[in-house]
């Protein structure tokens, strides 16, 4: 089944909501709730009954962040796999991570000069990102430097799933690093 399939009927059809929906998850591992009702077109109501149905039944995985954000997973991704994703969804952090995965070693001020982002956004990421132990850091006496903690996984995982990134940064990565 494809986008077009799903889309392309007439509003005579009845399309099965629940393969809707599961079907935008299987193509973004790792989907916020609002992606997904923008994506679909459906009610808000429509994607809240059906995504408390799918997870209720185990035909989805739910990761909340917070007790309140939640991101949604095909239920055949490992948790080591969406714990990358679920930070990898975001442009600013895994533009951090793949700059981070083609240098090695950054300090804050490369990562910096590399985002053009204020340099509170990008603390906020590299905080992130450490926390979540993707991102390690060692602290020096006038600088940091960070590196992927476990960059051969992440790399795998980039790549694994790298038809559900759709922008420039993930381009760029898999031209970079497609044959490693």
């Amino acid at each position: 089944m494809d986008k077009d399939s799903i889309h392309g009927r007439n509003t005579t059809e009845s399309v099965d909501i629940k393969t809707l929906i599961l079907w935008y998850i299987d193509k973004a591992p790792g989907i916020r709730y609002r992606e997904l009702l923008r994506l679909s077109g459906l009610t808000n109501g429509a994607v809240e009954y059906h995504l408390k149905i799918l997870e209720s039944t185990h035909k989805v995985k739910v990761d909340r962040q917070d007790g309140k954000r939640a991101r949604y997973y095909p239920i055949y991704i490992r948790s080591d796999e969406s714990h990358i994703l679920g930070h990898m969804r975001n442009q600013a952090a895994r533009e951090i991570v793949i700059f981070v995965l083609e240098h090695d070693l950054c300090t804050f001020s490369e990562i910096l000069e590399h985002m053009k982002k204020a340099p509170s956004t990008v603390s906020w990421h590299l905080k992130r990102l450490s926390d979540a132990g993707i991102v390690l850091v060692t602290f020096g006496q006038n600088f940091h430097l960070y590196r992927v903690t476990n960059s051969k996984f992440v790399r795998y995982v980039l790549d694994k799933y790298k038809e559900s990134f759709r922008d420039k940064v993930a381009n760029q990565y898999y031209e970079i690093f497609g044959d490693l």
